[in-house]
């Protein structure tokens, strides 16, 4: 393949879901509505955190972190699609494309390291009480946060690499609802065994490395919980725990089966729904996960609510 033919393709063209054009305004609004109740959820709880000193612990430390990474994570897909909704002609450079792929991976990456740190804070605090207080200190808790931004910005710098090195030739139709490596790689004019190769290795020590990390502190907690003599113990242990828990089977429940797979052939329809799951659901319902379901935030913004009114 002659390196020149490389440059042939300008631009992508995002399909989205071709079966729904009859509906497109709607489906606009809808996730409009969803998207701005996304930023309105998770801004509230990082605020609430930010504001109430009774919040200012190692778990909301995380929460308040998870908030703001929502904030990006959907910030890197939803608006494009916003546009496309609207669009005729529902294009992104290829440049643009790229940069969507890395945003969307890196955040994603720092969700999952961040999602595992947050287990192993439950763990200590569950499993560990006495030492919770000399281990997890503010200085510890930002050091695991900026290692997990850091491990998510490093993390796609390989797959974006040699994608950006492949050819495309012929049809720049990508079967999807924005730029992933997945579709991307299916239009290349060229073999992309190693690209897809690449790929699932690196998914697999992301995605499946964290999710077992995370499934080793969950059995650790449940071993000590079930020690605990008293039903009341084990519904306070079990409740700090649930939010956390929620999201990282509705998160890891769809990319798990995105991602760590080692095959180019793939339903797409099934691979729509699965995007829409973890890029537009999973970041709307964690506002509400961690609000409706935990006590300390709900009180917290009952005191907020309060200082507004006194304020005002």
């Amino acid at each position: 393949m002659d390196s020149g033919n490389w440059s042939q393709v300008t631009e992508f063209i995002i399909l989205g879901f071709p079966q729904l054009q009859g509906i497109q305004t709607y489906l606009f609004l809808l996730l409009l509505f969803i998207y701005l109740t996304t930023i309105l959820g998770n801004l509230l709880i990082f605020l609430v955190v930010c504001l109430d000193s009774r919040l200012h612990t190692p778990m909301y430390h995380f929460v308040s972190i998870l908030s703001l990474l929502e904030l990006g994570y959907t910030g890197a897909t939803i608006p494009k699609m916003l546009v496309n909704l609207l669009s005729e002609k529902k294009t992104i450079s290829f440049s643009g494309c790229l940069l969507q792929i890395y945003f969307f991976h890196s955040l994603g990456a720092t969700e999952c390291y961040l999602l595992t740190a947050m287990a192993y804070d439950r763990y200590l605090a569950i499993c560990r009480p006495l030492r919770y207080p000399t281990l997890m200190i503010p200085t510890l808790c930002a050091k695991i946060a900026v290692g997990c931004l850091l491990g998510g910005l490093v993390g796609p710098v390989v797959e974006l690499s040699l994608v950006s090195r492949l050819p495309f030739c012929g049809s720049n139709r990508i079967q999807h609802i924005f730029c992933d490596f997945p579709p991307v790689l299916s239009l290349a004019c060229t073999d992309t065994t190693i690209n897809v190769l690449v790929d699932f290795v690196i998914n697999s020590c992301k995605i499946l490395a964290t999710f077992l990390l995370i499934l080793s502190s969950y059995m650790q907690i449940i071993r000590t919980v079930l020690r605990i003599p008293s039903a009341m113990g084990k519904r306070k242990a079990f409740s700090t725990c649930a939010s956390h828990l929620t999201v990282v089977l509705i998160f890891y429940g769809s990319i798990l089966f995105m991602y760590v797979r080692l095959k180019k052939s793939y339903s797409l329809d099934y691979d729509r729904a699965l995007a829409v799951v973890y890029s537009v659901l999973t970041p709307f319902l964690n506002p509400f996960i961690y609000s409706l379901r935990n006590k300390e935030i709900k009180e917290a913004m009952r005191r907020q609510l309060k200082r507004i009114r006194i304020l005002g």
